[in-house]
């Protein structure tokens, strides 16, 4: 059976959170949320990456009482959400754009013996 959590609005860019969510994906959950513990580099970008991913864990311990070690992450997306779009000064009086991306996690995991 598979287990879903979803986190909307984020305010990190989406190409900066994939190359994280590359490494995990098709992990063991546990060694997922291990990994994603000791891992310095992106110390922001990777705790809303964990969150949602522990919360994916609890809720297939709380539906059907599995633990993260029976877990694996089947899917795990990082799409694209809204972006904020703002003008700042530029040169020769001009108004440059900026834009502030923002994403939705999404992660499914499955039971191990159902994988197989």
């Amino acid at each position: 059976m598979e287990y879903k959590a979803i986190a909307k609005n984020l305010r990190f860019s989406p190409y900066k959170l994939r190359p994280i969510v590359d490494v995990i994906r098709g992990k063991n959950a546990q060694n997922a949320i291990n990994w994603l513990s000791t891992y310095k580099e992106s110390g922001k970008r990777v705790l809303p990456i964990r969150k949602v991913l522990e919360s994916a864990v609890a809720n297939a311990k709380s539906l059907d009482n599995h633990s993260a070690e029976e877990l694996i992450v089947k899917e795990i997306r990082v799409d694209e959400g809204p972006t904020h779009r703002y003008h700042k000064p530029g040169a020769m009086g001009r108004a440059q754009i900026q834009r502030r991306r923002t994403c939705h996690i999404q992660v499914i995991v499955e039971n191990l013996k159902l994988a197989s």
